[in-house]
């Protein structure tokens, strides 16, 4: 058995103020790599493993990297009907892509054999966070691997609280902290951003950047001592090259008249069809001259393409670069035409309709009840948010078409990132206790409609009536280098992010940004660089927020006739169950009669929302009544529900009655309760005095005098005079014995009750 079980290897370093220990040899042993980080009791499992040969007809490098949350590790079972894990959470996905997009651009350009990564989180404290532990761990596992890659990276969490930056911060600090901001990167330079944010000005952001990789050092000095004691020999693979002389004659056959299209063709539309129409003309040549060689000499057609598109990248990016010219004649730094509009749609909450260039995004707001905020299933303390953003990217939106099956990762880590964005706009539950969703439909797209979401659902909350706190826009900026020469380019379209080095998206305020996201295709950016990329977005983005508030200054006053009322009211937990009643009988009866849905959270927070306003506060009112606590001198309708010799007892709010004294049931002698009032009769009464043993006196005839409750206390107590003799009030004082003549006549029901009232 000894022989079998792996020998574990420890190492350990320091991530912040805390210990992570690496450890390998014990599990997986049969992956090409395999590691387990641990972070206080949080351990994620991190497994790379390459195929031994090329899937034929592969032309792209075929990386794939999944994380996956097992509910085990926080001590949960999955809720879903099978009881165990489905496909991934949304939150696993948003991990998988952050640890992706910095390992992706260290593998060879020419490496065609797959490569999977896989990731489990095996234990979870609820306090430390999978994904940067995850980047060090898959980083480590590729490098202990036989897999061609030139690591290491390392990833960190950098927070603010107050006016410090807080090194790996745990979800509870979290809670307090206006940065959100993640970093990965070689010893190097950073290579991937990823950050949500409170509206934090440019320099301060560039200053937690630079903490970042500073602090990423030690996870990238600990890898290679892995390397080195235990790495495996890389492996040979058959590298996906084009042969120099097949490059070099298509280049100098298609260069020129590429070039000429790119002069004559600024449009998109044109551009795209001439290079189309002049890329098959060059293929059928070739085939031509296959059909007239032999089997074994004939070229590679595919190859041609690819010549030829490489041919076209180094055509755009020298025109760029020493030119100073972007394939549709724009400067480096000036915006394609921007136009917004709201109010699109009749009937939703809320809608906005943002175009810059050929990039074109509809959003729609949709408010709801609390009870519609998303339930969360996965390792994150998080159990449901009340804000969710959406994003879809359909087919059409770029000339072609597909399958349809539900959103891809692309579209929700798109849609993660315009949700952050307008996260920190958002009002607060309570100023606006609505769960708000947004939708962002992609109609058209040319490059950056992530950003195009960004705006687009800044004008949909406007529009909805949203109270966010300032607006927010969003640009995609690029980048083209070689050598020494650098262009960073604002507002890139699709040609320039699939031709150039990096797609750095910024979004923010007027006042600063709240999101940032950075793909890179090259190992690593410098500070100088980062720098003058984030001063050109926060011009761009200037731009950009003028024409929002052009077309709405600020959030409508009014809600949209079809979005629903809502009142927010406080109550005492402990009378909860006195609104929802036996089994739910209390308060589906309100939402019956009134049409309105009532959420009531464990802390007394009640929830009333309707289609119109009048059914709301009905249903308030009638909470309200359930809830609260009787005042003296308040005013209550109430019902008759028994008579007695001595008043009336009326219940004036749900299952709490008071007595009305025949002395106060009217501002005239009455000399029987029962010629006044009858059982059901509705009356208004006035609390005077709520004894210490919780019995409550009313009066009506402080309602009809107009008094006090101090004054009908007055007049509530016997006097010498003013109509009623002291006999007559001890007679009504106390119940049962000798009343005084006065009301013996009226102490036995059906006896001679005429006399009084004549007198």
């Amino acid at each position: 058995m000894s022989d079998v079980i792996g020998k574990a290897h420890q190492f350990t370093t320091r991530m912040g103020d805390d210990e992570v220990l690496f450890e390998t040899g014990k599990l997986a042993m049969q992956a090409g790599g395999a590691v387990t980080a641990t972070l206080g009791e949080t351990v994620v499992l991190a497994t790379a493993t390459m195929s031994k040969s090329v899937r034929e007809g592969m032309s792209f490098f075929p990386l794939s990297v999944d994380y996956e949350e097992k509910l085990y590790a926080a001590g949960r079972i999955p809720g879903s009907f099978f009881r165990r894990e489905g496909r991934p959470a949304e939150s696993a996905i948003l991990t998988a892509r952050v640890i992706d997009r910095c390992l992706r651009p260290l593998f060879p350009k020419d490496l065609r054999n797959e490569v999977q990564i896989i990731l489990y989180a095996l234990s979870h404290d609820q306090e430390h966070q999978v994904d940067m532990l995850g980047i060090a761990a898959a980083s480590a596992a590729l490098m202990i691997s036989d897999i061609p890659w030139d690591g290491p990276v390392g990833g960190a969490r950098i927070g603010m609280i107050g006016d410090e930056f807080v090194v790996n911060p745990t979800f509870s600090q979290m809670q307090q902290s206006i940065l959100d901001l993640r970093v990965a990167g070689t010893s190097e330079a950073i290579n991937m951003v990823e950050c949500g944010a409170v509206e934090v000005d440019e320099e301060t952001m560039l200053r937690a950047l630079q903490l970042g990789h500073e602090s990423i050092q030690p996870i990238i000095a600990i890898q290679n001592e892995m390397r080195e004691q235990l790495g495996k020999p890389k492996a040979e693979y058959p590298a996906h090259v084009v042969e120099e002389a097949l490059q070099a004659e298509v280049s100098e056959r298609v260069s020129p008249q590429l070039r000429q299209i790119l002069v004559e063709n600024t449009d998109r539309n044109a551009r795209s069809e001439a290079i189309k129409v002049f890329q098959e003309e060059v293929v059928a040549e070739y085939e031509k001259r296959n059909a007239e060689l032999a089997e074994d000499e004939q070229i590679n057609l595919g190859d041609v393409k690819e010549a030829f598109d490489e041919a076209f990248k180094k055509i755009v990016r020298h025109r760029i670069l020493h030119e100073g010219v972007r394939p549709d004649g724009r400067d480096f730094v000036t915006i394609r035409p921007l136009s917004a509009e709201v109010d699109v749609l009749p009937r939703v909450h809320g809608t906005g309709l943002f175009q810059r260039g050929e990039t074109q995004v509809l959003t729609v707001a949709t408010l709801g009840t609390p009870r519609d905020s998303q339930e969360l299933d996965g390792l994150a303390p998080e159990e449901n948010k009340r804000y969710l953003h959406h994003y879809n990217f359909p087919p059409f939106s770029t000339g072609e078409t597909w399958f349809l099956r539900g959103p891809k990762r692309r579209e929700i880590g798109h849609g993660a990132l315009a949700e952050t964005a307008l996260r920190s706009m958002i009002p607060d539950e309570k100023d606006f206790p609505y769960t708000i969703r947004l939708v962002s439909e992609v109609l058209s797209s040319n490059g950056s409609t992530s950003m195009a979401s960004v705006c687009g659902s800044t004008l949909a909350l406007m529009d909805a009536g949203v109270p966010i706190v300032r607006p927010v826009a969003g640009i995609a900026m690029g980048l083209i280098s070689d050598d020494d020469q650098v262009a960073i380019l604002t507002d890139i379209q699709g040609m320039e992010d699939h031709l150039g080095d990096m797609d750095f998206k910024v979004a923010g305020t007027s006042e600063g940004i709240t999101a940032l996201q950075m793909d890179i295709k090259i190992a690593g950016l410098s500070p100088e660089v980062m720098a003058q990329a984030l001063s050109q977005a926060r011009d761009a983005r200037m731009q950009i927020l003028e024409v929002i508030t052009n077309t709405i200054p600020k959030p409508r006053e009014q809600l949209k006739d079809y979005a629903p009322r809502m009142t927010t009211l406080k109550i005492d937990p402990q009378k909860i169950g006195a609104v929802i009643g036996p089994g739910g009988k209390i308060v589906r009866s309100i939402q019956e009669r009134t049409g309105v849905t009532v959420d009531i959270q464990e802390d007394g927070t009640v929830f009333v929302a309707g289609s119109d306003g009048p059914s709301v506060e009905i249903a308030v009112e009638e909470i309200r009544s359930l809830t609260e606590d009787p005042e003296v001198g308040r005013i209550y309708t109430g019902k008759v529900t028994r008579i007695e010799p001595f008043g009336a007892f009326v219940e004036f709010l749900p299952g709490r009655d008071g007595m009305v004294h025949i002395s106060q049931l009217a501002d005239y002698r009455v000399s029987s309760v029962e010629d006044e009032v009858s059982i059901g009769d509705e009356i208004m009464v006035m609390v005077t005095n709520i004894e210490h043993d919780g019995k409550v006196r009313l009066s009506r005839q402080a309602v009809l005098e107009g008094w006090s409750a101090e004054e009908a206390r007055q007049h509530d107590r016997p006097t010498g005079g003013g109509g009623r003799g002291r006999g007559e009030r001890r007679g009504n004082d106390r119940r049962g014995g000798n009343r005084g003549g006065s009301r013996r006549g009226n102490d036995r029901r059906g006896g001679n009750r005429g006399g009084n009232r004549n007198m």
